[in-house]
């Protein structure tokens, strides 16, 4: 198959711990041919379909310069055999427009992963109140005097920007509501900005854990992200430390409910956030995790996206 990945610049890639990596090395290891573009290099001129100039790649196994172009090329999208949208958010109205030509190219026959729908229709934080009996006390919301509220009634709150990723923007409040105004004030600003409070879990000491679902079944392992020198966060982005485990009963419960739902939708691959039993975000746009649990326990995670890849081709057939 002709594989098109659109992803961030190729040259930024950190390949010890890069999921976008993996995959392409795993896909190319099937005799599976490698492109690459940036959402910057998808076009849609009038009367023509939806192209992309995108580089014809080989992972060459260096540490350093990891890929030699072998072309570059102005092609349709639908002329690739799959297009997997791996651009890492924020979820900007650059990723938002991006979404829509990846949408028009499906309507002129190429196969997407994840669906640019669903990327849509799943913002990664909003997603979750989706599924009500999956998560803690959360509340989204403009209103100053209702987040006042929401901690008057839990007392230790979690407080975060709706398009924030890696942890970054997430703040703590105790039942002291020290800082609660200015924190509001930031994240709010004046009732412009959305914000989402959740009940502080106590749990995130034992770990954030990120559960992969890919093609609609749970990743047999999790990654439980830890915080570190007294931080509040799990992220890696954020200093938290990755220990692979394997998936508890809750944790399974959790993936085995959405899995079905998800893969439905067109998510192939999801990342769901998981604090002690309650999901905190469900992760559409490029989840990760993929080397960490790999190299830690063994479980061939790129193997399985690759299989989930290749059944998903088989069962939708070109349209032309």
């Amino acid at each position: 198959m002709n594989i098109l990945f659109v992803a961030d610049p190729l040259e930024s890639f950190k390949i010890y711990k890069d999921t976008t990596f993996v995959m392409m090395r795993e896909l190319q290891s099937r005799a599976h041919q490698i492109w690459a573009c940036e959402p910057a290099d998808i076009s849609w001129a009038r009367g023509d379909r939806v192209q992309a100039t995108a580089r014809h790649i080989h992972l060459n196994g260096h540490a350093e310069a990891w890929f030699d172009v072998r072309s570059t090329e102005a092609r349709d999208l639908r002329d690739f055999d799959v297009v997997l949208m791996r651009k890492d958010p924020p979820f900007d109205s650059e990723y938002f427009y991006s979404t829509h030509l990846l949408s028009q190219a499906e309507r002129e026959g190429a196969r997407v992963l994840n669906k640019p729908a669903a990327l849509r229709d799943h913002p990664e934080k909003l997603a979750i109140m989706e599924f009500p009996d999956l998560i803690g006390p959360t509340l989204v919301t403009r209103n100053a005097a209702a987040i006042r509220q929401f901690h008057a009634e839990h007392g230790d709150i979690i407080l975060k920007p709706l398009d924030g990723m890696g942890g970054m923007g997430i703040f703590r409040v105790g039942r002291d509501g020290l800082n609660l105004g200015s924190i509001i004030e930031t994240l709010n600003q004046n009732g412009a900005v959305s914000v989402m409070v959740q009940r502080f879990l106590p749990e995130i000491a034992d770990g954030d854990k990120r559960v992969l679902i890919i093609g609609g079944k749970p990743v047999p392992y999790c990654l439980a992200r830890i915080p570190q020198g007294g931080e509040v966060r799990g992220n890696l982005a954020a200093g938290g430390k990755g220990v692979a485990r394997p998936l508890s009963a809750r944790d399974r419960e959790i993936a085995e409910q959405l899995g079905p739902i998800l893969i439905e939708r067109g998510l192939l691959l999801v990342g769901v956030d998981v604090i002690g039993d309650c999901v905190t975000e469900i992760n559409v746009t490029s989840p990760t995790c993929f080397q960490e649990i790999h190299d830690q326990t063994g479980c061939d995670v790129p193997a399985l996206y690759a299989d989930a890849v290749e059944a998903w081709v088989t069962s939708h057939p070109r349209l032309f």
